[in-house]
């Protein structure tokens, strides 16, 4: 029998991770954050994760530094950062994403 699990999670009671960042559905594969309204300043350290991800830009601009390229990512923009790269952000206007980690970044502790 296959699994038929379903999961539901209102972003409004959902716990924050370690960087402010709000743990939305996870399943066993993936899982899914959200990042409100994160406000400009200095770049994040630089970081590299142990699972892939991908973003997509509700609001604002931010710079997504990876490999000795600087993307800009704004408003409906989707970007890929692949597991094990180097790469940091630096956030230019009030910035809200949400990314998909595969495998599940909780499983990771989130960073």
């Amino acid at each position: 029998m296959s699994d038929t699990t379903i999961t539901k999670v209102d972003s409004r009671y959902s716990p924050k991770g370690p960087e402010g960042e709000k743990f939305l559905a996870s399943g066993k594969h993936v899982s899914m954050r959200m990042w409100e309204n994160e406000q400009p300043g200095e770049p994040k350290a630089p970081s590299a994760a142990a699972y892939e991800t991908v973003g997509y830009v509700l609001s604002g601009k931010a710079e997504l530094h990876l490999a000795g390229q600087v993307v800009v990512l704004e408003q409906g923009n989707s970007w890929v950062v692949p597991q094990g790269a180097e790469h940091t952000y630096k956030i230019l206007e009030s910035f809200s994403a949400v990314e998909a980690t595969s495998p599940p970044s909780q499983m990771h502790g989130g960073k």
